[in-house]
């Protein structure tokens, strides 16, 4: 069953709106949504500000 307090960490909306992907961090169980998933990817500092330690991450990398 779908726990409804389920939020994408960015946008805080919840699966009642969009589908979220969940992924744990530092013993906790989160959410993000397919349209922020991209950010903590790519550049997951831009999360720093919902996401404790996020500033320290560094980006995937690149292979061209």
């Amino acid at each position: 069953m779908t726990d409804d307090t389920s939020a994408c960490l960015v946008c805080k909306k919840t699966s009642g709106e969009i589908p979220l992907i969940s992924f744990r961090y530092r013993g906790t169980d989160l959410f993000i949504c397919p349209q922020h998933l991209p950010i903590l990817i790519h550049d997951p500092t831009k999360l720093a500000e919902v996401l404790p330690g996020a500033d320290g991450f560094k980006p995937a990398d690149h292979h061209d």
